[in-house]
Protein backbone atom coordinates (compact mmCIF):
# COMPACT_ATOMS: atom_id res chain seq x y z
CA UNK A 1 0.00 0.00 0.00
CA UNK A 2 2.83 2.37 -0.94
CA UNK A 3 0.43 5.05 -2.26
CA UNK A 4 -0.67 5.75 1.34
CA UNK A 5 2.65 7.46 2.04
CA UNK A 6 5.61 9.06 0.30
CA UNK A 7 9.32 8.96 1.03
CA UNK A 8 11.60 11.89 0.49
CA UNK A 9 14.95 13.24 1.59
CA UNK A 10 14.88 15.70 4.48
CA UNK A 11 15.31 19.43 3.96
CA UNK A 12 16.27 22.04 6.59
CA UNK A 13 12.61 22.88 7.26
CA UNK A 14 12.18 19.28 8.51
CA UNK A 15 14.53 19.70 11.47
CA UNK A 16 11.73 19.96 14.07
CA UNK A 17 10.27 16.67 12.77
CA UNK A 18 13.69 14.98 12.75
CA UNK A 19 14.26 15.91 16.40
CA UNK A 20 10.68 14.97 17.32
CA UNK A 21 11.05 11.50 15.80
CA UNK A 22 14.49 10.92 17.33
CA UNK A 23 12.96 11.71 20.71
CA UNK A 24 9.97 9.46 20.00
CA UNK A 25 12.34 6.59 19.18
CA UNK A 26 14.36 7.28 22.33
CA UNK A 27 11.17 7.23 24.39
CA UNK A 28 10.12 3.92 22.81
CA UNK A 29 13.55 2.48 23.60
CA UNK A 30 13.35 3.79 27.18
CA UNK A 31 16.36 6.02 26.49
CA UNK A 32 14.76 9.46 26.35
CA UNK A 33 17.25 10.73 28.93
CA UNK A 34 20.01 10.18 26.34
CA UNK A 35 18.28 12.09 23.52
CA UNK A 36 19.91 15.49 23.94
CA UNK A 37 20.50 16.39 20.25
CA UNK A 38 19.06 19.75 19.23
CA UNK A 39 17.84 21.16 15.93
CA UNK A 40 21.19 22.95 15.62
CA UNK A 41 23.03 19.65 16.13
CA UNK A 42 20.98 17.97 13.41
CA UNK A 43 21.33 21.01 11.13
CA UNK A 44 25.11 20.57 11.28
CA UNK A 45 24.91 16.78 10.88
CA UNK A 46 22.50 16.84 7.94
CA UNK A 47 23.12 20.13 6.18
CA UNK A 48 26.50 21.44 7.35
CA UNK A 49 29.50 22.02 5.08
CA UNK A 50 30.46 18.35 5.42
CA UNK A 51 27.24 16.42 6.17
CA UNK A 52 27.75 13.30 8.29
CA UNK A 53 24.16 12.05 8.28
CA UNK A 54 21.36 11.42 5.77
CA UNK A 55 17.65 11.46 6.51
CA UNK A 56 14.82 9.88 4.56
CA UNK A 57 11.35 10.85 5.76
CA UNK A 58 7.97 9.21 5.34
CA UNK A 59 4.90 11.41 4.97
CA UNK A 60 1.23 10.58 5.26
CA UNK A 61 -1.16 13.33 4.20
CA UNK A 62 1.71 15.84 4.24
CA UNK A 63 2.75 14.99 7.82
CA UNK A 64 6.13 13.44 8.64
CA UNK A 65 5.42 10.12 10.41
CA UNK A 66 8.70 8.23 10.12
CA UNK A 67 12.35 8.50 9.32
CA UNK A 68 15.49 6.55 8.54
CA UNK A 69 18.74 8.24 9.59
CA UNK A 70 21.88 6.76 8.04
CA UNK A 71 25.49 7.35 7.17
CA UNK A 72 28.18 5.51 5.25
CA UNK A 73 30.36 2.95 6.92
CA UNK A 74 32.97 0.80 5.22
CA UNK A 75 33.98 -2.82 5.03
CA UNK A 76 37.73 -3.17 4.86
CA UNK A 77 37.19 -6.79 3.81
CA UNK A 78 35.30 -5.80 0.65
CA UNK A 79 37.04 -2.46 0.22
CA UNK A 80 33.65 -0.83 -0.28
CA UNK A 81 31.30 1.45 1.61
CA UNK A 82 28.03 0.36 3.10
CA UNK A 83 25.17 1.98 4.97
CA UNK A 84 24.91 2.17 8.71
CA UNK A 85 21.27 2.72 9.65
CA UNK A 86 21.47 4.67 12.89
CA UNK A 87 17.73 5.11 13.43
CA UNK A 88 14.58 3.85 11.81
CA UNK A 89 11.28 4.83 13.34
CA UNK A 90 7.64 4.94 12.27
CA UNK A 91 4.99 6.40 14.53
CA UNK A 92 2.92 3.57 16.05
CA UNK A 93 -0.34 4.77 14.46
CA UNK A 94 1.27 4.54 11.00
CA UNK A 95 2.79 1.08 11.34
CA UNK A 96 1.44 -1.58 9.01
CA UNK A 97 1.39 0.72 5.95
CA UNK A 98 4.67 -0.70 4.63
CA UNK A 99 6.78 2.33 5.56
CA UNK A 100 9.52 0.31 7.28
CA UNK A 101 9.85 -2.03 4.31
CA UNK A 102 9.90 1.00 1.98
CA UNK A 103 12.75 2.55 3.99
CA UNK A 104 14.78 -0.64 3.63
CA UNK A 105 13.95 -0.88 -0.08
CA UNK A 106 15.05 2.74 -0.56
CA UNK A 107 18.34 2.11 1.25
CA UNK A 108 18.95 -1.20 -0.56
CA UNK A 109 18.34 0.46 -3.93
CA UNK A 110 20.73 3.27 -3.00
CA UNK A 111 23.38 0.76 -1.92
CA UNK A 112 23.04 -1.26 -5.12
CA UNK A 113 23.10 1.85 -7.32
CA UNK A 114 26.29 3.09 -5.62
CA UNK A 115 28.02 -0.30 -5.57
CA UNK A 116 27.92 -0.45 -1.77
CA UNK A 117 27.96 -3.86 -0.11
CA UNK A 118 25.59 -3.90 2.87
CA UNK A 119 23.28 -2.25 5.38
CA UNK A 120 24.09 -2.63 9.06
CA UNK A 121 22.09 -1.62 12.13
CA UNK A 122 21.40 -2.64 15.71
CA UNK A 123 18.24 -3.60 17.56
CA UNK A 124 17.66 -3.90 21.28
CA UNK A 125 17.34 -7.54 22.34
CA UNK A 126 13.90 -6.96 23.92
CA UNK A 127 12.40 -5.32 20.82
CA UNK A 128 10.70 -8.45 19.50
CA UNK A 129 8.32 -6.69 17.05
CA UNK A 130 11.29 -5.08 15.29
CA UNK A 131 13.34 -8.28 15.37
CA UNK A 132 10.46 -10.18 13.74
CA UNK A 133 10.13 -7.47 11.09
CA UNK A 134 13.86 -7.61 10.35
CA UNK A 135 13.69 -11.40 9.97
CA UNK A 136 10.75 -10.98 7.58
CA UNK A 137 12.89 -8.87 5.23
CA UNK A 138 15.77 -11.35 5.32
CA UNK A 139 18.06 -9.70 7.86
CA UNK A 140 20.40 -11.96 9.83
CA UNK A 141 21.47 -11.44 13.42
CA UNK A 142 25.21 -11.10 13.96
CA UNK A 143 25.14 -12.94 17.27
CA UNK A 144 28.86 -13.61 17.20
CA UNK A 145 29.54 -9.87 17.14
CA UNK A 146 29.07 -7.85 20.32
CA UNK A 147 28.61 -4.10 19.97
CA UNK A 148 31.13 -2.08 21.94
CA UNK A 149 31.07 1.59 22.89
CA UNK A 150 33.49 4.05 24.41
CA UNK A 151 31.72 7.21 25.57
CA UNK A 152 31.34 9.70 28.42
CA UNK A 153 33.93 9.44 31.17
CA UNK A 154 35.58 6.40 29.60
CA UNK A 155 36.03 8.30 26.32
CA UNK A 156 37.50 11.29 28.16
CA UNK A 157 39.83 9.02 30.14
CA UNK A 158 41.04 7.30 26.98
CA UNK A 159 41.68 10.66 25.33
CA UNK A 160 43.70 11.89 28.32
Amino acid sequence: MTDAFTLRDAIPADLPDVVRLVRALAEYEKLLHEAVGTEDDFRALLFGPKPFLNAVLAEVDGRVVGQALWFNNVSTFTGRPGIYLEDIFVEPAQRGLGIGRAFFRYLAQRAMREGWTRIDWQVLDWNEPSIQFYRSIGAKSLDAWKGQRLSGEALAAMAA
